[in-house]
């Protein structure tokens, strides 16, 4: 049973959790234990509930990426809430720790991003081609730090890799992120990408939640906590 599952918040028909990085929110081939079996351990610990139990993937965040995740605990909240990811409704804010400064001080990109699905890599690529979807990003930085900088990102869309193609597309690397052109790993092989906060309508009250999640204590995060 997991009973190291950090709980952000829970009712009737949400479960809202902090992801750490490393961990995969759904079984995947690497066999290891998912983010998924975590919650759905938890829940049937926490209720007393024996046998399967209803946990719902409404969102998800790659591998090597921490924050907030929010899983459905009815079939209801999972069909509401998935419906406000797909149109663009629930409000996402991450932070990210970026290798070198970026010129300016914010400002929007819009991209059009195509996946090599065989290599789990996205390109930016100038032309229509099969497959590519339109991709935008708000951002700013947050603080300037030696040869690093925190930025606050706002994705208006949810392509994979996104925020990743972002920064790297702005000559800043996301610390630690390899495949998209940081010089180094972190220790322990995550990135410095943090889904710090969530806001989406309640399923079924229909009243604002907001969902924040802490850092990671790893040193590149010690700017974030200092202000």
């Amino acid at each position: 049973m997991s009973s190291g599952l950090d709980v952000l918040h829970c009712d009737n028909h949400l479960l809202a959790v902090l992801k750490p990085a490393g961990l995969p929110i759904v079984p995947d081939d690497s066999g290891d234990e998912s983010l998924l079996d975590q919650a759905k351990d938890w829940i049937r610990s926490e209720f007393s509930k024996p046998g399967a139990v209803f946990c719902g993937v409404v969102h998800r965040l790659d591998r090597p990426v921490s924050g907030v995740v929010l899983f459905a605990r009815t079939s209801k909240a999972a069909e509401r809430l998935g419906a406000q990811f797909r149109e663009r409704l629930a409000k996402k804010t991450y932070w990210g720790v970026v290798e070198g400064q970026p010129e300016e001080d914010g400002g929007e990109l819009e991209q059009l991003l195509w996946k090599d699905s065989q290599r789990n890599r996205v390109h930016v690529v100038r032309s229509e081609r099969e497959g590519a979807k339109v991709a935008r990003t708000s951002w700013r930085v947050r603080a300037r730090t030696g040869s690093r900088a925190w930025l606050e990102l706002t994705p208006h869309t949810g392509r994979s890799h996104q925020l990743r193609v972002v920064c790297a597309s702005l000559g800043t690397p996301l610390v630690g992120d390899l495949k998209y052109g940081a010089p180094v790993a972190l220790s322990d092989r995550s990135i410095a990408l943090h889904a710090r906060r969530l806001e989406v309508d309640h399923p079924t009250r229909h009243v604002p939640v907001v969902l924040e999640a802490r850092v990671p204590e790893l040193n590149v995060w010690r700017a974030t906590r200092d202000t």
